[in-house]
């Protein structure tokens, strides 16, 4: 017979969702993409661990704390309705108490470097923990999840440099347009159900204009991923990751053309690999640097 204990313990990695990694390659990716160019090249590798360490971690969190504000809604949607909190196999407050733990955990970590970057980070919790509670009052969670999972990018910045120099704000916004992309690509997936329950989210604002707007908004990250690449001086190496990660974007509208709940979360999972191309971008523009 399993052990109360032990069944508490999985059920907090499910809360966690360290079994479905593709939040921890999202928020990474511009994570790495700062880190890589700040140092013009390989990172400080402590620098670099704290942030790999941080990275699960908050994500981690995130999860946490949005299952709590979700804990009334998520037994009434598809796709949610067998996490721990909707099924009772965890409270709320473990669900608190997980969040606080993991931030507690980023938190140590990054009170080993310097004093910018920690201030950063505190902003940056405060960003992790207020994200879930906006679907209940604007039709943009999208946009507060990208302004969270890209406070990465300053961070990593300032821990790598010491400061956050202009074309750092370039990689940031380019992040949080990232996140409004492929979150409302998630969305889509529970959109009919939001509907029902009166959960507000991009796509329900957006209606029949959906991949029209995502569309507009893969432009837009596009432009800011140049202009940020200008601002380096980077050249033809940068530029090719930025073809590949377009082709990639282009192979999403074409998932998501049916708005097939199942098609629309393999495009929002796809994103990894667009994260990719541009990471494979800039690391071969600074290793020829």
């Amino acid at each position: 017979m399993d052990l109360p204990g032990p069944r508490k313990f999985h059920a907090c990695l499910r809360l966690t969702r360290i079994d479905r990694p593709i939040g921890i390659f999202l928020v990474g990716w511009p994570m790495l993409w700062a880190l890589w160019v700040a140092a013009d090249g390989l990172p400080d590798l402590w620098v670099l661990t704290v942030f790999v360490v941080g990275c699960v971690a908050m994500r981690s969190a995130g999860c946490a704390i949005n299952d709590y504000a979700d804990r009334h809604i998520d037994g009434h949607v598809q796709r949610t309705r067998a996490r721990p909190l909707a099924t009772g196999e965890l409270t709320p407050a473990d669900a608190l108490a997980v969040f606080a733990g993991l931030c507690l955990l980023s938190f140590l970590l990054v009170l080993t470097l310097n004093g910018l970057t920690i201030k950063l980070a505190l902003l940056g919790a405060v960003l992790a923990a207020l994200y879930p509670f906006t679907k209940r009052w604007t039709h943009w969670p999208q946009l507060f999840l990208g302004l969270a999972f890209a406070w990465a990018v300053p961070m990593a910045f300032a821990a790598e440099s010491g400061g956050v120099p202009i074309g750092a704000w370039y990689v940031f916004a380019a992040a949080v347009v990232w996140a409004l992309i492929y979150d409302s690509m998630y969305a889509m997936v529970d959109r009919d159900d939001d509907l029902k329950i009166g959960v507000k989210s991009t796509v329900v604002l957006w209606g029949r204009f959906d991949r029209l707007l995502i569309g507009v908004f893969q432009l837009l990250m596009l432009a800011i991923l140049v202009a940020a690449g200008q601002a380096f001086g980077y050249g033809l190496p940068y530029l090719c990751g930025l073809a590949a990660a377009s082709a990639v974007g282009v192979y999403h509208q074409w998932l998501i053309r049916r708005r097939d709940r199942d098609a629309c979360f393999r495009a929002f999972l796809h994103n990894n690999w667009l994260g990719a191309c541009v990471f494979a971008g800039i690391a071969w523009q600074v290793h020829l640097a």
